[in-house]
């Protein structure tokens, strides 16, 4: 299976398994910026050159030896499941996609159909019911996630620690698993532990969101789109994702993590 979705730096300085949307955006553009004192120009997703990823097949050796071999500094980033859901509703269901169409083409309106979900149109500003709409495309999420139907889970939807697992089970360990609610000061910490052939001032980096401005802001707190019976399919989906990574189930509007992650429990328990 090797290891999907992971990048590294062309000089091998760091090694990243992607999380989408958990700040992956902002993590390959420094990490392009490292190597080359550039930003990639575009979304960082499509670069085919400047950045060895595991969906090139020319960078699979290269990764695969350099994971198995543990011998760069390897990390991952997390983020609060109940915002993480949130997002990728906001950016791939209700938004409008880089290429200016739906995402994954007919999904939304299968979604409309067996779902009942409604997300407006670019025309009208974007005006629905968010928390009906939202509630609906959970329980999609679910039935993808449990049954596989109508369709396999997409990546921006599946449980983190199913990404974070893969990457341990084929033979990879982290350094770090750091938060997207505290990223300054993990993404720093990361940088202190690697050298770069291109200084990084952190404070001078720019937030790459690419999903921004392309669909409806959200326009309640977090917690207005869960109630019972969501936090019944969340904790039904992203169970580990609370446990292992110490968010807060009880209360979806404290983004914050309770702990750090414990990374002897996360290589022991997701590696098994």
């Amino acid at each position: 299976m090797g290891f999907p979705g992971t990048w590294m730096t062309e000089s091998e300085s760091m090694v990243y398994r992607v999380v989408p949307k958990c700040a992956c955006s902002t993590i390959g553009q420094i990490m392009f910026y490292s190597d080359h004192g550039r930003f990639f120009d575009g979304d960082i997703h499509d670069a085919t050159a400047g950045l060895h990823k595991w969906s090139a097949e020319t960078s699979q050796k290269l990764i695969e030896a350099n994971v198995r071999g543990h011998k760069s500094y390897t990390f991952t980033c997390i983020r609060n499941p109940y915002a993480r859901i949130l997002s990728s509703f906001f950016d791939k269901i209700a938004g409008i996609q880089r290429n200016g169409r739906r995402y994954r083409g007919n999904l939304v309106p299968q979604l409309a159909q067996k779902y009942g979900v409604d997300v407006g149109s670019p025309e009208a500003g974007f005006e629905f019911d968010q928390i009906a709409s939202f509630r609906r495309f959970l329980l999609f999420a679910r039935d993808t996630i449990r049954f596989r139907r109508p369709m396999e889970p997409d990546i921006h939807w599946s449980a983190m620690s199913g990404h974070i697992a893969t990457f341990i089970v084929n033979g990879g360990r982290y350094d770090q698993i750091f938060f997207t609610e505290t990223f300054n000061e993990g993404m720093q910490g990361v940088l202190n532990a690697v050298q770069t052939p291109v200084p990084v001032d952190l404070a001078a980096i720019p937030r790459f969101n690419e999903s921004e401005g392309h669909g409806p802001r959200r326009a309640h707190p977090v917690s207005a789109y869960f109630d019972d019976l969501s936090r019944h399919l969340m904790w039904e989906i992203y169970k580990k994702d609370f446990q292992f990574f110490r968010y807060d189930f009880d209360d979806p509007d404290n983004k914050m993590p309770k702990a750090e992650v414990d990374l002897d429990e996360v290589h022991a328990k997701l590696g098994s």
